[in-house]
């Protein structure tokens, strides 16, 4: 019998990927076994709506049913979908980590998820014990699919059960050839390593299977992140910040260099912000006196990724926070007037020691109001 022809989309040297992703997801559509190229591997997927093309998967795979697939999805909004009363501290990670190379897995609850949607043999593929895993990988080909498909991917690795991991089009081909119907060519992966596993439960990141992702890495991206807006970030928040941190690790009964290490993470950064300004004479002034440097504070605009990551944005007034929410309103929930009252903190700039002094008194209070409103008792326990 002649070997099986399978289908190769070159993606690099395509005139226009969008021709690559229509040809996938015909293939899909078709109940047919994909190969695409991640950040991290190469991965088979199926239509995870398609019961023939999921058991298809399971025989490329030769994987047993005690060990599920995972969901790709393409944000954090869809896996919300899945699993609606998903834990904080996941979707910290989730926020910080998608679209890359980390999956979660997640409990479930049948009443409230899309699992319950799914077809019942592939509610049994992709979580037979409770728990569903779920990805959003850092690959537009994987993205723009999605965008383009009813529902989610059943996503695992384009090898064997026990094989090794394939990096290029050529290690897929080597590997599950014989299996597949499509292989959408990318070259190498970047980072030539599977993704973090991970199973998030409260405060507790346990660690399935090591990857991209270091333990000390997911510990940082599970942190408390607090962030200071101001205008040019070389005056309020700067003392913003350095306060926060002061009057955390007094209330965590540790050094201020040890905030970190305890699970919260502070920064600031100015709407009209230049990068490498250096915080202003007066406030360094004030601080010193106060035991805190802010010789070392470098000024930075405020960014997208800042806004994603934080769990709390506090800003010293609310124009401040309608410019921030004209620009991200999905962050609504997350970015809030310092004061708890919505009074302005105004601008010192050019103005007296005695400004700078009652400006960062003015702050110091606000913030202690704020930290009495979080629960410091939780940090993050990386297994």
């Amino acid at each position: 019998m002649p070997a099986k022809v399978i289908d190769v989309a070159k993606a690099r040297t395509a005139g226009d990927l969008r021709d690559v992703v229509h040809r996938a997801v015909q293939a899909l559509s078709e109940s047919r076994v994909v190969a695409f190229p991640t950040e991290t591997i190469y991965g088979l997927a199926a239509s995870a709506l398609d019961e023939q093309a999921v058991e298809r998967l399971v025989q490329a795979k030769g994987r047993a049913a005690q060990h599920p697939f995972a969901l790709a999805v393409k944000s954090v909004d869809d896996a919300l979908d899945y699993v609606p009363d998903m834990p904080v501290l996941a979707q910290r990670l989730a926020r910080r980590c998608w679209p890359g190379p980390l999956t979660l897995v997640l409990e479930v609850n049948r009443e409230s998820s899309l699992v319950d949607r799914l077809p019942a043999a592939i509610q049994q593929r992709v979580c037979p014990n409770g728990t569903l895993g779920l990805r959003v990988p850092a690959s537009a080909l994987v993205i723009d699919a999605l965008r383009l498909m009813t529902g989610p991917l059943a996503l695992t690795s384009a090898n064997q059960t026990g094989g090794a991991e394939a990096v290029t089009a050529e290690e897929v081909m080597a590997e599950v050839g014989e299996q597949i119907d499509l292989v959408l060519d990318d070259g190498r992966c970047q980072f030539g390593q599977a993704s973090t596993v991970v199973q998030v439960t409260d405060n507790k990141i346990k660690i399935l299977r090591q990857g991209v992702i270091s333990p000390g890495n997911l510990r940082r991206l599970g942190s408390l992140q607090i962030l200071f807006v101001c205008t040019g970030n070389t005056c309020r928040s700067p003392m913003a910040e350095a306060l926060a941190r002061k009057i955390l690790a007094d209330r965590l009964g540790c050094k201020v260099e040890e905030v970190e290490d305890r699970g919260f993470t502070i920064a600031s950064a100015g709407i009209a912000a230049m990068n490498g300004g250096r915080a202003a004479l007066e406030a360094v002034d004030v601080l010193a006196e106060q035991g805190l440097n802010l010789n070392e504070h470098i000024s930075q605009p405020l960014r997208e990724p800042l806004i994603r990551q934080a769990d709390y944005v506090f800003t010293l007034t609310a124009s401040h926070r309608h410019a921030i929410l004209s620009q991200w309103p999905d962050a609504e929930d997350r970015v809030h007037v310092l004061s708890a009252e919505g009074e302005d903190v105004s601008d010192p700039i050019g103005g007296t020691r005695q400004m700078y002094a009652a400006c960062a008194e003015q702050i110091g209070r606000m913030i202690e109001t704020r930290i009495d409103q979080m629960d410091l008792t939780e940090s993050v326990v990386v297994e």
